[in-house]
């Protein structure tokens, strides 16, 4: 660095008048470009200016050139950008921001330094110096402030090796003398050399003064000797007392010394008895158990609320005994050792009896709730005795019962049930089963009433000879389960043998019930209207309804009580695991060792699945039911059970409804795409009579009552898509087979069948004006107009036979290359043949023969699609036709003859309207 530096002082400052004081060699802050250099310089004249150079190479890297040059007084901020750690980038804020990044810190922090003093020296404008160490900005000596006024050119780079300058300025004082010198030399300025000789010969003189007057001082001198000589006795006799007072002072220090150890023996001991105090004192604060506490726990009442509240209190103030970081050499201690076996002994104590408690109340809560079921089921019971009677159909609610009594008073729990969870996970694990034994077959008994009235409704009637009445008395019913309840209470994973016992008999009533009503013989869709159809679309969507808030709930609860909105990873052994049906755990097939769930929400949805695992099999047979009384029903099962999934979904994908209501759907799918195989099917098995015309098919007709409903049922529909896709295969096999018994029908011409029908389908699809079936209608209407212009072309045929032949001859001639007007000089075609012709066509013969079109035609189309008027008025246009036709020849072949028809354009018109008012 120092080379570079003369170079640039030698090839670019020293060519401009000026000194290089400090170099930082820089490049651009995030940008890869060369290197270059930032020189701080000042003028070698008056008056002396500062400024800040940016050198770089040349493009060809043999020289040097100045590119940049600031005035110091333009610059504001210097931003070191860290004052603290070594950060080779900083901020010049000059026109603009210039950002640079040095190639060391040690060149940023010399250059800073330098900009700081110079700044100091020469500028009135300071500058503000940011994130810069306060070592860099020190004061320049004062010593160099007096002696150099401001404003001359001083070097001022810190720490540089030309710090100090050799030219030195000449103060005021000095000046002064010079000039009184020179103005008594009156040669001093034109003789350099004789004044300066002068001033020599004065300097000897005024040296030999000096040593005279030092000669001449000699005997001070002595006397200042002899001074010295005494005062250094004087120093001999203080130092022989000092050390006399320091023999005397030795025994002293002795003693002191004694009393020093003595003290710090003292402080050393008041320490350790703090400490000892400390220890004891944390001891005490942090595993003392509050006797109103320990009593708690003991004796406390947890059927009250302010027993609830004082266990869980005791609880906490336990756990947090128990829980308490010990300091090294705690667990060593005795009576801490046995203070945390009586919070063990504690812990397990209340443990047992909050088990047992909430088991209790498990069985308390089912035998309640079993009660009501019974009394419901009793009174389904005595309703089923009269078949004529509609008590069981209108008399008892769709509803779900209530369980929010139960979760309300379950929920006072929910502190203590986290305290088991975090203390004992094995009765937690216990309570949690029992819970779900209870519970799920409380909801199965619950659930599938619910479902066996929804069926009732549904279906108007109940079996006949199904005996409610066989059920046991609900007295001793309730009381023999509440029995079996609480002998298996007294251990949380005990067995449960008479609760399954009993669950599974009334589980098989309720099968035997509910498979009764699918054995019921299948009804038409053509038997049941619109009111039928829409009790069972409110029914379904009721049973919907009352499922969600009930999973809801029950889901909510379980999360709540159980404590399971945060995921913590709780080990288990291998005697606390036992596997579980859809329970919290599952053992590995591989090792037997039980595993964690993942998450808390897929132990929540495990939960829920083993409580509610009746609710997709009885929605599956309910789908069944509607889909036996009515194939179309799928399509209100379809949409209700869409708009369902979807909303549970936007709650939680992942939970049990969501999941459930998605299994079902995949169901209520394939019923809807079976009953559109099954219309597809009976459109392609559909078979007409030889002997009586065809008219509209039948599966049109039910393509249009099914397009009718449809569209009633899915509109703002989720599921939208899946409907265009069975439209769209429904109304391809409809063109098909139209198509293929249009071909097939003997007794009705082709054209009709085909005209008709797709009259039929156009004007359907017009009316409902399905979006996805716009191609379709197009279709339809294209083959319903080519279909009745072929009908008509075929059955009006030549009503003019040999005038028709005749004029075919004509048109022959032509075509051969005879002109028109010369047609009539050809022997079989002049005018005399022509008026032959005409003849054998009266005007009575005409209407002879349109009448007995008109009957043929009636006997062809069918009264439903009430076409004949269309087609009549369509033939008599094509006869109009034929008739301009030959009247267009006669006028052109035989111009000027006079020839004309027997009857006229009119006639034709009076004829036609007069046999379609006949008939």
């Amino acid at each position: 660095m120092t080379a570079i530096k003369h170079a640039l002082q030698r090839d670019i400052f020293t060519p401009n008048d000026e000194r290089l004081l400090s170099i930082v060699n820089v490049c651009k802050a995030g940008k890869k470009k060369r290197n270059c250099f930032l020189c701080a310089t000042v003028t070698t004249e008056r008056p002396v200016q500062v400024n800040v150079v940016k050198v770089k190479k040349s493009d060809k890297g043999d020289f040097y050139k100045r590119q940049t040059a600031w005035a110091l007084r333009d610059l504001a901020v210097v931003d070191a950008k860290d004052a603290v750690k070594e950060n080779p980038e900083f901020d010049l804020h000059l026109d603009k921001v210039y950002k640079w990044v040095a190639s060391s810190t040690a060149e940023k922090n010399t250059f800073i330094s330098c900009i700081w003093k110079l700044n100091q020296r020469y500028l009135r404008k300071k500058i503000d110096f940011v994130n810069v160490s306060a070592q860099l900005l020190e004061e320049l000596p004062k010593v160099a402030e007096e002696s150099v006024p401001s404003g001359e050119n001083q070097s001022v780079a810190g720490g540089d090796e030309e710090a100090v300058d050799e030219y030195q300025e000449l103060n005021a004082r000095e000046e002064q003398d010079i000039e009184i010198m020179m103005e008594g030399c009156e040669y001093a300025i034109s003789n350099a050399e004789a004044f300066a000789e002068k001033l020599s010969r004065e300097l000897q003189v005024l040296d030999g003064a000096n040593i005279q007057s030092i000669m001449a001082s000699e005997k001070q001198v002595n006397i200042l000797m002899t001074l010295l000589d005494e005062a250094l006795k004087e120093v001999d006799q203080i130092e022989l007392k000092l050390s006399s007072y320091e023999e005397m002072l030795q025994s002293v220090k002795e003693q002191m010394d004694q009393i020093s150890e003595s003290n710090h023996l003292i402080h050393l001991s008041n320490t350790n008895n703090v400490k000892l105090l400390s220890e004891i004192e944390f001891l005490v604060n942090h595993m003392d158990l509050a006797k109103g506490h320990i009593k708690a726990l003991q004796e406390g009442d947890l059927a009250s609320s302010r027993g609830i509240e004082a266990c869980t209190n005791a609880a906490d103030a336990l756990l947090q005994c128990m829980n308490v970081a010990l300091r090294p050499g705690h667990d060593m201690l005795y009576a801490v050792k046995q203070q945390q076996q009586r919070f063990s002994d504690l812990r397990e104590q209340f443990a047992r009896r909050l088990a047992s408690h909430l088991n209790n109340v498990f069985v308390q809560q089912f035998a309640q709730t079993l009660l009501q079921l019974y009394n419901r089921s009793y009174y389904l019971s005595v309703s089923g005795h009269d078949q004529s009677s509609t008590l069981a159909q209108h008399s008892i609610e769709l509803t779900l019962p209530n369980h929010h009594p139960f979760h309300r008073d379950l929920l006072r729990y929910a502190k203590l049930m986290e305290w088991l969870k975090s203390t004992d996970y094995g009765k937690y694990e216990g309570l949690t089963k029992n819970y779900m034994d209870y519970l799920s077959r409380l909801y199965e008994r619950e659930i599938k009433d619910f479902f066996e009235v929804a069926k009732i409704k549904m279906t108007g009637t109940t079996k006949e000879g199904k005996k409610f009445a066989t059920l046991p008395r609900k007295e001793s019913a309730v009381k023999q389960e509440t029995e079996s309840l609480h002998g298996s209470s007294g251990k949380l994973t005990g067995s449960t043998s008479s609760l399954n016992k009993l669950s599974v008999q009334s589980s098989g009533n309720r099968r035997s019930q509910s498979s009764s009503l699918l054995d019921m013989g299948n009804m038409s869709a053509s038997d049941l209207d619109v009111a039928d159809r829409t009790k069972f679309d409110k029914i379904f969507e009721q049973v919907l309804s009352e499922l969600e808030p009930l999973c809801l709930a029950e889901q909510d609860f379980i999360s709540k009580f159980f404590k399971l909105q945060q995921h913590q990873n709780m080990g288990t052994t291998t005697n606390e695991a036992e596997e579980m049906d859809g329970g919290i755990l599952c053992r590995s097939h591989n090792s037997g060792v039980p595993q964690a769930i993942s998450s808390e929400k897929d132990m929540i949805r495990q939960m829920m699945i083993k409580i509610f695992r009746c609710i997709e099999p009885e929605l599956n047979n309910l789908i069944a039911l509607g889909d036996k009384i009515d194939s179309f029903n799928s399509l209100y099962m379809l949409v209700k059970m869409s708009h369902h999934v979807w909303t549970a979904q936007n709650v939680d994908p992942a939970s049990f409804l969501s999941t459930t209501l998605g299994n079902v759907l995949v169901t209520v799918k394939r019923n809807f795409d079976k009953c559109i195989s099954n219309q597809i099917k009976q459109m392609e098995e559909v078979k007409i009579s030889k002997k009586s015309k065809v008219g509209i098919l039948t599966f049109v007709a039910e393509f249009e009552e099914f397009a009718a409903l449809a569209e009633s049922i899915f509109k703002n529909a989720e599921r939208r898509g899946d409907l265009d896709k069975a439209y769209t295969k429904l109304i391809r096999s409809v063109f098909i087979n139209v198509e293929k018994v249009a071909n097939e029908s003997q007794k009705t011409p082709r054209d009709v069948v085909m005209m008709e029908n797709f009259h039929r389908i156009f004007a359907t699809l017009s009316r409902l004006k399905i979006s996805c079936l716009e191609a379709e209608k197009k279709d339809a209407k294209q083959k319903y107009t080519d279909h009745l212009q072929s009908y008509v072309i075929y059955s009006l045929g030549q009503p003019l036979e040999k005038l028709n032949h005749f004029f075919e001859g004509v048109e022959a001639r032509v075509a051969q290359g005879i002109r028109e007007e010369e047609v009539s000089y050809q022997l079989a075609f002049n005018k005399q043949e022509l008026r032959k012709v005409i003849k054998e066509y009266p005007g009575k013969e005409v209407k002879k023969g349109l009448d007995n079109l008109y009957k043929k035609v009636d006997k062809h189309l069918c009264e439903e699609e009430n076409l004949l008027q269309v087609v009549w008025h369509s033939m008599q246009d094509e006869f109009i036709r034929q008739y301009k036709h030959f009247e267009g020849l006669i006028a052109r072949c035989y111009p000027g003859s006079g020839v004309t028809m027997e009857f006229t354009i009119q006639d034709i018109l009076d004829y036609c309207s007069s046999i379609a008012q006949s008939h």
